[in-house]
């Protein structure tokens, strides 16, 4: 067993410190050390999307990631990505899509089109259902999950060009990206 180690970590724009082996899965310090409850223990593998947060932008499956290899990388979880005051474009998706059932996948879906937003503004159809493929949704909510994800892309697009909130889309601007 490793000795526990002195680690700082970037998670949602503040600097924690945390004691633990270099060797422990990021997503234990954000659920255990810090209270950070958005990314669930899923499988333990990499494969059901549940632990996904960004990293520098980037979706990755906290469960694999060892604390080691943070480093200074800047850690985003669902509870970074905006504020009740005001929700990151996908959140606010999601939740006027009513995409969720039990919602134990929700972080997975949000955390990995978010992360399609980063690097790609304008994704069609096919990038979204490669963005989310790899996520999995045991209630069936995929088709909610698909729109509310087309609606994202919707107020994020909204968002760039300086409408104040989701609500001065029209109802179709969602259906845009639709195939």
């Amino acid at each position: 067993m490793t000795l526990p180690v002195c680690f700082s970590l970037n998670v949602n724009d503040a600097v924690e410190s945390v004691e633990a082996s270099p060797e422990t899965p990021l997503l234990y310090i954000l659920r255990n050390d810090l209270a950070l409850n958005g990314p669930k223990y899923g499988c333990g593998l990499g494969e059901c999307g549940a632990c996904a947060v960004l990293v520098d932008g980037r979706a990755v499956r906290s469960c694999t990631i060892p604390l080691r290899a943070v480093g200074t990388r800047r850690v985003t979880t669902l509870e970074g990505l905006g504020t009740p005051e005001h929700l990151h474009p996908v959140q606010a998706a999601f939740i006027d899509e009513a995409a969720a059932q039990c919602g134990y996948c929700l972080n997975g879906m949000i955390i990995a089109t978010a992360a399609l937003l980063n690097r790609n503004a304008d994704p069609d159809e096919e990038a979204i259902r490669e963005a989310l493929r790899h996520h999995l949704c045991r209630c069936g909510t995929h088709m909610e999950i698909l729109a509310a994800a087309r609606r994202a892309v919707a107020y994020a697009k909204a968002e760039r060009t300086h409408r104040s909130t989701p609500d001065d889309i029209s109802p179709d601007a969602a259906k845009e990206v639709s195939p």
